[in-house]
């Protein structure tokens, strides 16, 4: 079997392809622009699957960006599948199309709160969601997955869900948001969970691929424990991070969409899939280990 795969040098991607090559399938990876219509085709012919997780993750670039990569994007993805008659896509999506929501966690039969939508990030990964579920409406193999936060080693740009760890494990954050919450999971879990889906999830379906549902000050006590320093103390209030965002001391999209906890469910991906995701803290031990080397390496300006 020969697949390809977008977005392999990226944090999860980089871990798919190893779990694809460890399963003895024959993986492309060679990194191509989105945008670059005719290079995929080349790597994409030929293939029985596609696994597209190029994206955006990002808070700080432009609008303009976030629609040419995770819109447009995705678009050219479908269509070369559907052009060259591919046997199943899989879709990275996010578990924030499926939320979050008040007072319990998030499903696959859940929505994005309306809000979230000024958010370039969530509003394009949303919209890509879509092209892809409605491709596979109109008979296309294409099944989505929704990892929630994941953690580890080998998020080396990083992501914003890398910075947040880095910000922690240097000392640099120092307040966390009380009643903030994120579910955490070990990216070697999220890219088993992409495997399973490829080879039981239903088409036309997404699957929550998540861990454990933390508060933001469990997750911030953790990281510091794991990086020998004192854990963040100062709780801020939603209203404070507002103000904060709206003077740019933090970033405004981050604390939008964390109005709500971001918890969610995985019980779709478990009893439809097999999925058991696994104990997060090892993971979030690698991740502060790599953060740290990473600083060290930056030097004392970091």
């Amino acid at each position: 079997m020969l697949v390809y795969v977008t977005g392999a040098s990226g944090f999860i991607g980089g871990h798919v392809v190893r779990e694809l090559r460890a399963s003895g399938v024959e993986v492309r990876d060679d990194w191509i622009d989105v945008g670059d219509r005719d290079r995929l085709r080349d790597a994409i012919g030929g293939c029985d699957a596609v696994f597209h997780l190029a994206a955006l993750y990002s808070y700080d670039a432009p609008a303009s960006e976030h629609e040419r990569v995770n819109v447009e994007g995705t678009r050219t993805v479908v269509d070369l599948c559907r052009e060259l008659g591919v046997g199943r896509l899989v879709h990275t999506s996010t578990a924030g199309t499926c939320g979050p929501v008040g007072g319990r966690p998030a499903t696959e039969e859940d929505d994005a709160p309306s809000w979230e939508g000024s958010v370039p990030y969530k509003r394009t990964k949303l919209e890509a969601e879509r092209i892809v579920l409605a491709a596979a409406r109109d008979g296309l193999d294409a099944v989505v997955v929704n990892p929630t936060t994941p953690v580890g080693e080998g998020d080396r740009f990083p992501t914003p869900t890398g910075q947040m760890v880095e910000g922690v494990a240097t000392g640099r954050y120092r307040a966390y948001l009380r009643g903030g919450g994120l579910n955490v999971v070990d990216v070697r879990d999220v890219a088993r969970g992409h495997l399973l889906a490829f080879e039981s999830g239903r088409a036309g379906e997404r699957y929550i691929l998540g861990g454990a549902d933390l508060t933001l000050q469990e997750v911030f006590t953790a990281i510091a424990e794991l990086a020998g320093r004192r854990r963040p103390r100062v709780g801020l209030s939603y209203a404070a991070a507002r103000t904060l965002g709206r003077s740019r001391v933090v970033n405004p999209q981050e604390v939008a969409l964390a109005r709500l906890p971001m918890w969610f469910s995985s019980a779709k991906a478990e009893r439809e899939l097999g999925y058991r995701p696994g104990p997060v803290w090892p993971a979030l031990a690698r991740a502060v280990r790599e953060a740290l080397e990473r600083a060290r390496f930056l030097g004392p300006d970091f």
